[in-house]
């Protein structure tokens, strides 16, 4: 019987939790790596990105210079058209940079190889992570930053793949700097190979998981103790020290107001005879 090649994966929900791995699709991760064809999509990549806007004054574009600085003969020195030709200091370069185009040509079919060799060679280092499903109503970074820190992924470059374009999702992700949020269609070989970890969403390589219940990690439930035990404490605080300010008050209103002092009569001065 022929040896299964299938590659599997490990599976988690989008806030964490472990799931039962998954078999990824073998149409994209028949294990297969071409390395010649990874190295031109990646160096095509990266030349596309350059603006080639280099560029130097040939003599006929510096200024001045449009009379002979001295005559031909008669003066012992060499002759000279123009105090803009190349020798001269302040005079044109020869053969420097212009602005031009870096961009290279990969046929598509190619393209899509380098783009499945590079995830397979994510999946054979078992650096391939599936998520049942994003599901995000509002941008939130703190969520997913919450889940890449209960997967250990924090200090490594991720790259998460949606099923088509999340727009929450992404804005979720752009804050994170170890972080880029792509949909699946558009990742090229040069994104996958960039990241440590991919994190691909199940419905973006055909998979339907079934809804499972999240759970917790421990360090979380101790932390979430004991901020529920603070809490308990300051409010009890807070309702002793209303208590002691609500019987001081009362204390001031049971005291008798003290009468105040009429002032004494002024002893009228007596006219003198």
């Amino acid at each position: 019987m022929a040896e299964s090649n299938t590659i599997r994966a490990a599976a988690y929900t989008a806030n964490g939790t472990a799931r039962e791995q998954v078999a990824l699709p073998a149409t994209v991760f028949d294990g297969t790596v071409n390395m010649p064809v990874l190295h031109q999509a990646v160096k095509a990549f990266l030349a596309n990105r350059r603006q080639g806007n280099a560029m130097t004054k040939t003599r006929g574009l510096v200024a001045g210079g449009n009379q002979k600085p001295w005559k031909q003969k008669g003066t012992g020195r060499a002759r000279q058209g123009s105090i803009r030709a190349p020798n001269w200091v302040g005079g044109g370069t020869v053969f420097g940079p212009i602005p031009r185009s870096y961009a290279q040509y990969v046929p598509r079919q190619v393209r899509a190889l380098a783009r499945k060799s590079a995830l397979n060679a994510r999946a054979r280092d078992g650096a391939v992570i599936v998520v049942d499903r994003f599901e995000y109503e509002r941008p939130q970074t703190s969520r997913l930053a919450a889940m890449l820190s209960r997967l250990e992924m924090s200090d490594k470059k991720v790259l998460v793949l949606t099923d088509g374009v999340k727009e929450n999702v992404y804005l979720s992700g752009r804050n994170l700097p170890n972080a880029q949020v792509l949909p699946f269609s558009d990742v090229s070989a040069y994104h996958v190979l960039w990241s440590d970890v991919v994190v691909i969403e199940a419905p973006a390589i055909g998979h339907v998981l079934a809804p499972v219940a999240d759970t917790e990690p421990e360090a979380k439930k101790g932390e979430k103790k004991k901020r529920t035990n603070a809490k308990a404490d300051k409010s009890e605080k807070r309702t002793a020290a209303k208590a002691d300010k609500d019987k001081s008050v009362k204390a001031k209103a049971k005291k008798p107001a003290a009468k105040k002092k009429s002032p004494a009569p002024k002893a009228k001065k007596k006219k003198g005879k």
